[in-house]
């Protein structure tokens, strides 16, 4: 098993800056993608950026050049880097770690709640 517990998330002006963490324990080495993903009242649950065990990344369209997902895999950790953030960035942001090979080891954090306001 393994857990995921986010922080970082808060109250930012637009145009402004968070950095989120994702720190993970347990059996951290049984996954190899790192993941943020957001959902937005009433809204599905959506990939914000992707990150593989060999450090290629996914971005979303619509944070492409504004955000930027990093690993520390010393420290079990993996970041979200938002800047220039919008309104339509509010959401609930979770990170997920899973394993390219076995569709088990798939975990999901609880969420930090990102709020942006005019």
């Amino acid at each position: 098993q393994v857990q995921l517990a986010e922080s970082g998330g808060g109250l930012v002006q637009a145009g402004g800056s968070l950095r989120l963490s994702c720190a993970a324990s347990g059996s951290v080495f049984r996954t190899d993608t790192r993941s943020w993903y957001r959902q937005a009242p009433g809204k599905q649950r959506e990939l914000v950026a992707a990150i593989t065990s060999g450090g290629g990344t996914n971005y979303a369209a619509f944070v492409k050049g504004r955000f930027t997902i990093s690993r520390d895999d010393a420290k079990n950790t993996a970041y979200l880097q938002m800047n220039s953030l919008k309104l339509d960035d509010t959401a609930v942001y979770y990170c997920r770690f899973y394993s390219d090979y076995n569709l088990d080891d798939d975990y999901w954090g609880q969420g930090t709640q990102v709020t942006v306001s005019s």
